[in-house]
């Protein structure tokens, strides 16, 4: 093998190690979006402030439904609770 044939295969495999350190990170942002919509949503739903550790929140109720949208490093996801009426 040549040195122009190891430098080209050394770059692709930092090109590729680059790349699944970043869908790693991006899937790390997205499970934590999920964990703390779901954590806000359950937690607005019995009558509770929620704090998020990171990112912020956005909650709306209707219809016996919470809906909170959870923003974390660029990625969004969402949880859907039914509200508990006390009694």
């Amino acid at each position: 093998m040549n040195p122009i044939e190891a430098a080209l295969s050394l770059s692709a495999l930092v090109v590729v190690a680059g790349a699944i350190v970043a869908a790693l990170a991006t899937m790390g942002a997205y499970i934590s979006a999920v964990d703390i919509a779901g954590a806000a949503a359950r937690a607005h739903a019995i009558g509770l402030d929620y704090d998020p550790p990171a990112g912020r929140v956005t909650t709306q109720e209707r219809g016996g439904m919470v809906t909170v949208t959870a923003r974390v490093r660029g990625m969004e996801a969402t949880a859907v609770f039914p509200t508990e009426f006390g009694g």
